[in-house]
């Protein structure tokens, strides 16, 4: 029978197809199309889809209680027949997207008023901080949001910690103990992102459903005064470190700390891009993620090293910007024991863990628990990473 209108909880799904499609392929991004045509010509393949169904995953049983109002094809239909859920029973289409075109930002935008207009109790959309803003400009304060991250860039205070932690604040809503509070929507001019600057901008404030430590913190860029100094005492013992290892190839993440250790070596960098040095020279500037597993298994023969810093006031350490970096690259690396990790003391009093959110749940297994993090010259501290895709019950 269908329960819609009666006890099951009116619940808007709206899914960007393209987003995180150019993470792996080092685009940082995919908004507009001459970026989605590139993404697909290096062989990127969509991202959000095993996202909406490791939410679903984590909802399991108790979507019982939600009947889906979402969006035709690709946008949010197909990902529920997937799952096994039946359109009229457990769903609805409230936008139906035009055939024969490619989805944009006002598909996004008027599906959102459709639900809106249907009145939903809350909505659900995929993707990063692109689709966040696409959702604010028609959504407002008008009902309360939660992201499911599948974005390269998710920045904004609106995105749940990782797919799997979605799927338990919406559980916790449905049983009436989740909170509503507030998260900043921000985003980066993407053409400058990709040439290494990093501005953050902040376009507006959501509703969003709030459980303990599953939604993520807004990224706030901040200058660095004397963190410069600490990035560099950092940067030499790093420096240090890889010379008594011999000759590992060395993978740059990025970041202001590990772009101090790039300066330490004398080689050039991508701030917000991927880098592979060996022998003191640039072997890939702005890696993919094909690019880091050709070199790797064609150069590693003295190992390899992959020197990340985490985001901070986030603390993602893998997930958030640096999506070259897969489970294929990391284990091609050596795996968890390849990571070195550096972050000032500013940055790691700002966060409590580190989080990480590979794809693969039982990497993200491994790699979690206490990892030592560089953070002074000679200095080393102990912090906990944990997997963002196994929230805390």
């Amino acid at each position: 029978m269908n329960e819609e209108g009666t006890s099951r909880t009116r619940v808007g799904l709206v899914l960007n197809p393209v987003a995180g499609m150019g993470g792996r392929v080092g685009l940082k991004g995919t908004d507009g199309a001459d970026m989605l045509t590139m993404a697909l010509g290096r062989g990127a393949e969509p991202v959000s889809p095993s996202c909406i169904l490791r939410f679903l995953d984590q909802l399991g049983d108790r979507t019982r209680g939600i009947h889906w109002l979402t969006c035709s094809g690709d946008m949010g239909a197909d990902i529920l027949l997937e799952a096994g859920l039946r359109e009229g029973d457990d769903f609805s289409i409230a936008y139906h997207v035009p055939d024969q075109r490619e989805t944009g930002p006002d598909d996004t935008r008027r599906a959102c008023r459709r639900m809106l207009d249907a009145g939903v109790d809350l909505l659900v959309f995929c993707g990063g901080d692109g689709t966040a803003r696409d959702v604010l400009a028609e959504i407002g304060d008008e009902t309360a949001v939660v992201g499911v991250p599948a974005g390269v860039k998710m920045f904004s205070g609106i995105f749940a910690v990782s797919p799997e932690a979605a799927g338990e604040i919406i559980a916790a809503h449905l049983e009436g103990t989740s909170e509503v509070g507030e998260g900043d929507v921000v985003d980066v001019d993407e053409e400058a992102y990709r040439r290494g600057q990093l501005a953050v901008t902040l376009f507006g404030t959501m509703r969003v459903l709030r459980v303990l430590s599953l939604i993520q913190d807004a990224k706030h860029v901040t200058s660095l005064g004397d963190e410069g100094k600490v990035q560099d005492a950092i940067a030499r013992y790093v420096v240090e470190l890889l010379e008594e290892e011999g000759d590992p190839l060395i993978i740059l993440g990025a970041g202001t700390t590990v772009e101090a250790v790039a300066r330490r070596l004398d080689v050039p960098n991508t701030p917000l891009g991927v880098d592979v040095v060996r022998g003191g020279e640039v072997v890939v500037s702005d890696a993919s993620e094909e690019d880091l597993l050709r070199v790797l298994s064609t150069g590693s023969d003295g190992g390899a090293r992959i020197v990340m810093s985490p985001i901070g006031a986030q603390g993602f350490l893998l997930g958030r910007g640096n999506q070259q970096i897969s489970p294929a690259v990391l284990e091609t690396a050596g795996g968890p024991a390849a990571l070195m990790i550096v972050a000032t003391p500013h940055k790691v009093r700002s966060v409590p863990v580190l989080l990480v959110d590979t794809g693969d749940g039982e990497l993200d297994k491994r790699l979690a628990g206490m990892r030592q993090v560089i953070s002074g010259y000679h200095d080393v501290i102990m912090m906990r990473v944990e997997a963002a895709s196994a929230p805390s019950d």
